[in-house]
């Protein structure tokens, strides 16, 4: 990534999270995913036996724990790095090429899963152009069968609120839109699936 570039000789302080976090599970399933010794010995998860490092809990002992110690290098969330001036890296991502974390590449990183099969993808180490290696998505889960048509129907229209009109405020915060083929395929899974007591569908 930098040719070069004259490095310091002195020891790298690892920092990870002391508690169990999805922010872990996306980070070790990214390394699982690049380095197969990692894959076999310590896999992913929201916890994991880490071989070396200072756990910090949350986003902000590990934070802490970086901006204090000479040498260190950790991970948090994007929003988060970015919110509190943290320096980040670029990464080489499927393709080989050398990407920086921003609401695009996380966008880049979505077009390039197959939606089609599952929502529930796992959008680390996507191929694509300038896709963000270490993306991931949030999950909202609703039940299907819905004993009370009119909450579920006003949580529907909230959703789709989000998707018609939150994605400024959501680019405003640090985070990244769904494509918009993956919104309309979502919509078209409301419609098909999400249903009142009578079998009646609840988003139109």
């Amino acid at each position: 990534l930098n040719p070069g570039v004259k490095l310091p000789d002195t020891n790298i302080n690892v920092v990870r999270r002391a508690d169990g976090s999805g922010t872990s599970f996306v980070f070790t399933s990214y390394l699982a995913k690049v380095n197969e010794e990692w894959n076999s010995k310590i896999g992913k998860g929201n916890t994991v036996n880490w071989p070396t490092g200072l756990g910090g809990k949350g986003n902000d002992g590990v934070a802490a724990f970086v901006q204090r110690l000479p040498g260190s290098i950790g991970y948090v969330e994007y929003a988060y790095a970015k919110q509190n001036n943290l320096t980040y890296t670029k990464l080489m991502d499927a393709d080989g090429k050398a990407v920086a974390p921003s609401e695009t590449s996380f966008s880049n990183a979505a077009k390039g899963a197959d939606w089609s099969k599952s929502f529930a993808q796992d959008l680390t180490f996507q191929k694509g152009n300038d896709a963000w290696p270490i993306t991931s998505t949030t999950f909202i889960l609703i039940y299907k069968d819905q004993t009370n048509a009119a909450k579920g129907a006003e949580v529907l229209k909230f959703f789709d609120w989000a998707y018609k009109d939150g994605g400024k405020t959501a680019n405003a915060l640090d985070y990244a839109t769904l494509p918009e083929s993956v919104v309309q395929q979502i919509r078209a899974a409301w419609k098909a699936n999400i249903k009142d007591s009578s079998g009646k569908a609840l988003y139109k």
